[in-house]
């Protein structure tokens, strides 16, 4: 089907063209249909099979959306939410589900759907999937905003006490993220009952409004967000006794080069930024150097066994300046884990090859029955392992470039080694993860990872 799609012409003119769009739009919504079915029968399967291998009821299921989440190139967080999503279109919402098999209604939409009427009992939410009837074109011109509308008046209709009950239960959910924007910004976003969300955005309103009233050039925006940040660390500037860790070549700190910088739990940043972050004048800022040695060509991190059953403190570091976030093909949640990816227990080495970083919830995973983890040791490659599923199925992960990591090849070679000749000191005893010191290997780059810390 993807070779007779890609191997179709496109239309000659503008109406061909727009009917073309518009028939694909209803093959993805068909597709999702689809694959929506097929999960909730692999669920099924799955289930019989551990019920079978004496799984206890309890635990059945566990793993499906992980595999799922796999088999879509997606995280395992969002696996579990498609799962979900499926069970509800096709066990309590057959209206929905048709309309979207039909191209009526496309997957987001759907979900919106599947989403307002999660706190019904499922004799409730089928009623209301019977009320709003989607495959009949009910929201054939509707925007989100009106879909999310229909389907709350219509749960609360149905059962307004547990409508109630959900929001007054929701502030358990309260939290705060983080997640990257462009250039070099972040979303911080908190997640507040609305009383105290209201309460901190006047506060911050009213506190910007003063100091403007008192000349302050800084646009309201500005005002609001340097007193969060001043409020929320006690400083100024915003950095107080937490680290935070920024991997750069020597050559991008010594000598301004472009190659850019990485910052763990955000990702790439620009050279110059971070050269700046580090000269800025910041009272109580402290500059802590570490020498992190990567193998030539492969920018694979060098390390050192140990004989204990934890990872050390030094290699945890390694582990994390490695892999940034967890290994697990597709997921992107931040390491939580430091883990042996062929176990302890089966004799797997406390050794950086052996070792991986892994969120909370995928390290969990890996333990179920069916579940195997292998790594790969290829010394011209990057660190990378296999993930193989319950069903046989196999995914791989390569750990994510070093800043200063370039293709192999021979031309690189030669600029490797035409830089070490030109910049790296000679080799003195460094710090390796478990503590020790001992003389620089003869073969690693000597163009030093430099791991800035700065409190």
């Amino acid at each position: 089907m993807i070779d007779t799609v890609g191997s179709l012409p496109l239309g000659a003119d503008g109406a061909e063209l727009i009917d073309e769009v518009a028939a694909l739009e209803e093959l993805k919504s068909a597709i999702a249909g689809r694959q929506a079915r097929a999960a909730v029968v692999f669920d099924v399967v799955q289930r019989r099979a551990q019920a079978a291998g004496g799984v206890p009821v309890a635990e059945q299921g566990r793993g499906v959306g992980a595999q799922l989440a796999l088999a879509r190139r997606e995280s395992p967080a969002r696996g579990g939410r498609l799962l979900g999503l499926a069970r509800a279109l096709v066990t309590e919402m057959p209206h929905t589900l048709t309309a979207l098999e039909a191209g009526r209604l496309n997957e987001w939409r759907a979900t919106l759907l599947v989403r307002e009427t999660a706190c019904l009992s499922a004799a409730d939410r089928c009623a209301v999937d019977d009320e709003l009837a989607a495959d009949t074109g009910t929201f054939d011109g509707a925007g989100d905003r009106q879909i999310i509308a229909a389907a709350r008046a219509a749960a609360y209709r149905r059962d307004p006490r547990s409508v109630t009950q959900r929001a007054s239960h929701a502030a358990r959910d309260r939290h705060v993220s983080l997640r990257p924007a462009p250039d070099t910004m972040t979303y911080l976003t908190a997640l507040l009952p609305v009383a105290q969300g209201v309460a901190v955005h006047a506060e911050l309103t009213r506190h910007a409004d003063t100091q403007r009233a008192t000349g302050d050039t800084r646009s309201r925006g500005q005002l609001m967000a340097d007193a969060l940040v001043e409020r929320t660390t006690g400083t100024p500037g915003g950095f107080s006794g937490i680290e935070v860790q920024l991997i750069m070549t020597d050559m991008t700190l010594l000598q301004g080069d472009s190659e850019p910088a990485r910052l763990p739990g955000y990702g790439i940043v620009p050279a110059g930024w971070a050269r700046d972050l580090l000269t800025q004048d910041k009272a109580e800022q402290q500059v802590w150097l570490r020498r992190l040695y990567t193998a030539p060509r492969t920018g694979e991190l060098v390390g050192v066994e140990s004989r204990s059953r934890l990872f050390t403190t030094g290699q945890r570091r390694f582990l994390q300046a490695r892999d940034d976030l967890c290994r697990t093909p597709y997921c992107d949640a931040p390491i939580r884990h430091y883990d042996h990816i062929i176990p302890w227990h089966n004799d797997g080495p406390t050794t950086l090859a052996n070792g991986a970083g892994l969120c909370e919830a995928c390290n969990h995973t890996k333990e179920l029955n069916g579940w195997r983890a292998r790594p790969h040791t290829d010394p011209r490659e990057r660190h990378a392992l296999t993930v193989t599923t319950p069903t046989g199925h196999t995914y791989s992960s390569t750990a994510p470039p070093l800043p200063g990591s370039r293709p192999s090849g021979r031309g690189h070679e030669q600029k490797v080694r035409r830089r070490d000749r030109s910049s790296a000191p000679p080799p003195s005893p460094v710090h390796t993860p478990d503590g020790h010191s001992t003389q620089a290997h003869p073969r690693v780059q000597r163009s030093l990872r430099v791991d800035l810390v700065y409190a």
